[in-house]
């Protein structure tokens, strides 16, 4: 969870504004994606569209290296992900990964397993919210990386599969078993998992994958308003929200409970609870600023 951090702090140092090009965090040694960033919505675009956008061992690193650095950044709000030329994306790279990964011996193989594991873990970590904008393919890793998404704006045409079982692989991966159930049930989470068929977009709408759907030419334009208003809202408190709703789910309800009640009073003691009051009093729009 992110608190702002004024320049006067003696930690100031430790935090920076990730998209600054004097910063050690700033994103030009990335290269798996582009980028914009805006009024605090920072968008990926996934950049690789002659391929549908697969992930290759370098780019699983560098948006895991990306979404940890968000702990620390202080400009950006809320983060949208997206990919290039009408898909989403298609997976690991069969060239680039599922080939060398039949040559690695049993250790390297875990060190890439847990590396994939990473980048879900980061994004789940990152206090943003982070918005999903699904046109197309979704598959395999990019289908996780919509399912560790916070919010998932599809269209007609997305067609999400978590294919492992396609290539001789478990359903369990990348948290898949643990985070596919919570979203659309038991039942229908087995199902792609054991077969890796496609998930429409009007079963993705209905069993609750999918926010919205939208016409391809709006999705992302839908999902960075959605991430704006998300930037322009109590973002140390929607940082709270995330933490609590990923932590609560080891949590029985009354430890749940107790736990909301010490997550609420400390956002209680924000300027932007203060602000929120002040503006309700007069009769005005709150204007917060995330401290």
């Amino acid at each position: 969870m992110k608190h702002f951090i004024s320049p006067q702090n003696p930690m100031r140092e430790q935090f920076s504004a990730l998209f600054n090009d004097k910063s050690a965090l700033c994103p030009s040694k990335y290269s798996a994606y582009s980028y914009t960033f805006d009024s605090g919505v920072l968008t990926l675009t996934l950049n690789r569209p002659d391929r549908k956008n697969p992930l290759t061992f370098t780019s699983y690193g560098q948006l895991r290296d990306l979404f940890r650095s968000l702990v620390y950044a202080t400009d950006v709000k809320a983060v949208v992900v997206t990919g290039a030329g009408g898909n989403f994306c298609s997976g690991g790279d069969v060239h680039d990964i599922i080939g060398p990964l039949t040559k690695m011996t049993m250790p390297e193989l875990l060190e890439f397993t847990r590396m994939t594991g990473d980048l879900v873990k980061a994004m789940r970590a990152c206090p943003q919210p982070i918005m999903a904008a699904i046109d197309g393919i979704c598959a395999g890793a990019g289908a996780m990386i919509a399912l560790a998404s916070d919010m998932r704006l599809g269209t007609e045409r997305a067609k999400t599969a978590f294919l492992f079982t396609r290539v001789g692989l478990a359903g369990a991966d990348m948290g898949a078993c643990a985070l596919l159930p919570r979203l659309i049930g038991q039942g229908r989470a087995s199902e792609l998992l054991f077969t890796g068929r496609a998930m429409t977009a009007a079963e993705g709408a209905a069993w609750g994958f999918f926010n919205a759907l939208h016409a391809s030419d709006a999705l992302l334009p839908a999902a960075q308003a959605l991430a704006k208003t998300l930037a322009d809202g109590p973002t140390f408190a929607h940082g709270m929200t995330k933490t609590m709703l990923h932590q609560e789910w080891s949590m029985s309800l009354d430890q749940a409970i107790e736990a909301e009640a010490q997550a609420q009073a400390i956002c209680m003691q924000t300027q932007d609870f203060r602000r929120a009051y002040e503006a309700f009093a007069a009769k005005q729009s709150p204007v917060f600023e995330g401290n």
